[in-house]
């Protein structure tokens, strides 16, 4: 839609936007008159379709040429060739209006400014630009070098380009500042206004199963066209690391080389269609110790490209993706080492680390293994001394040792009941979650 604003003007901006052309579609529908006259499974007999020719001697199957030199058009509605089926003309159209615009493409708009008057115009400056709610965005200014003329009947054509980053009304402003043909000052303003929808819905699920995190994307279309997504990437925060997760796929070697080089889209379908994807985060155990205190959950941000059925490209970058803020851990003992085969009733050495997060000193600590049921015998015990006696462990900073365990019962077990004491605060934390091992005999 377009306005203008004052009396009688000699130029008149006229705007086009240039993006790819579609597809015509043929909507009258085509049929075989053999359709009409026989059945689906006329080709099963043999002699039946030995005999089609003979039955049916002008027939499309059998005869297309003859029917190229028909000026009567009687034949318009019948199939001359397989592919006509599928109601693809050949030709593409080009866009005949503004159309859908969305969020993360980008908008081009060809311009063109006519002079329709008898005389030619001088000195023009010309101005475009974008309007949101938010901003003004320049995108043309000829100011600093104006053109010098417009011949009568004559026009200058220039393309402006603008990456959609707003949702809502948008409003392109093209303005001419000239002097006409009796010399006069005159000002030209024009207005496009344009709707930028949301092309995609993006809604995530982060769960938690055990050591690890995982998050869930459900991308979801609401454009009228397919979507072909050429990336999918979560890019994590600098505390995290992150993994996408797909189906297994048995391809050959060809194959496999083959899609290392073309990635292969994955397919959105128009009007609704969803595609899910899984993501394994894993947080750096080298991050800095501040932000694990402060309990962050600030996860990353998915970003997403993809193209349409003729290649116009989008892209998208989500909000920051919250998850589950964990809980604030001064002290922290994990099990980080285990043998690979453990023996029935042979000593074996399990290693700990020991990490305080608090910016002073801590301890001194012990570690035993305590007792849920004292009427039920462990499967795992402590080798030798029931407690382990440990230093102070520095601020911000960590310590490994070993505790010497025994295992009294073969397959499947479990270590339990790991327990830290800080004598410095006479606090009692947790117990170790419970790390299944397995015994074998010897």
């Amino acid at each position: 839609m377009s306005s203008t604003q004052g009396g009688s003007h000699s130029l008149a901006f006229r705007v086009m936007r240039l993006s790819r052309p579609s597809f015509q579609i043929e909507s009258p529908l085509l049929v075989d008159p053999i359709d009409l006259l026989t059945g689906e499974d006329l080709f099963d007999d043999p002699i039946s379709s030995s005999s089609l020719s003979r039955l049916f001697p002008s027939s499309n199957l059998t005869n297309n040429k003859s029917n190229e030199s028909d000026l009567s058009y009687r034949h318009r509605f019948q199939l001359q060739n397989p592919s006509d089926s599928m109601g693809l003309s050949g030709l593409l159209v080009l866009p005949q209006a503004f159309g859908a615009i969305y969020l993360g493409e980008t908008f081009c708009s060809y311009i063109s400014i006519n002079n329709s008057s008898e005389y030619e115009v001088r000195d023009v400056v010309i101005k475009a630009e974008i309007q949101t709610e938010k901003q003004r965005i320049l995108l043309l200014d000829t100011s600093k070098s104006p053109v010098e003329t417009i011949r009568a009947g004559g026009r200058y054509d220039f393309i402006v380009e603008h990456d959609v980053k707003e949702l809502g009304a948008h409003t392109l402003v093209c303005t001419a500042l000239y002097n006409d043909g009796e010399g006069e000052r005159k000002y030209l303003p024009q207005f496009f206004k344009f709707i930028v929808a949301n092309p995609l819905s993006v809604r995530t699920k982060v769960r938690i199963v055990k050591e690890n995190t995982y998050l869930e994307a459900c991308i979801e279309n609401h454009t009228k066209s397919n979507l072909y997504m050429d990336q999918v990437d979560f890019e994590p925060t600098q505390n995290w690391s992150a993994t996408i997760l797909k189906a297994d796929e048995h391809h050959s070697e060809v194959d496999c080389s083959t899609r290392d080089i073309f990635k292969q889209p994955v397919l959105i379908k128009a009007g609704g269609g969803i595609h899910n994807f899984l993501c394994q985060l894993k947080q750096s155990p080298d991050g800095p110790a501040q932000i694990k205190v402060e309990g962050s959950n600030t996860l990353g941000k998915l970003q997403i490209t993809w193209r349409t059925n003729l290649g116009e490209p989008g892209r998208l970058q989500t909000q920051h993706i919250l998850g589950s803020p964990f809980a604030r851990k001064e002290i922290e003992l994990q099990i980080v080492e285990v043998p690979s085969v453990t023996l029935l009733e042979k000593p074996f050495l399990v290693r700990l680390t020991l990490t305080n997060h608090l910016d002073r000193k801590m301890g001194p600590f012990e570690i035993f293994l305590s007792r849920r049921d004292l009427q039920e015998e462990k499967a795992v015990m402590v080798n030798g001394a029931q407690t382990l006696a440990i230093q102070q462990v520095e601020a911000l900073s960590s310590l490994e040792f070993n505790l010497n365990l025994i295992a009294t019962r073969v397959g499947v077990q479990k270590i339990r009941g790991i327990t830290l004491v800080d004598h410095g605060d006479n606090r009692t934390y947790d117990p170790v979650p419970d790390y299944e091992i397995f015994v074998d005999l010897d």
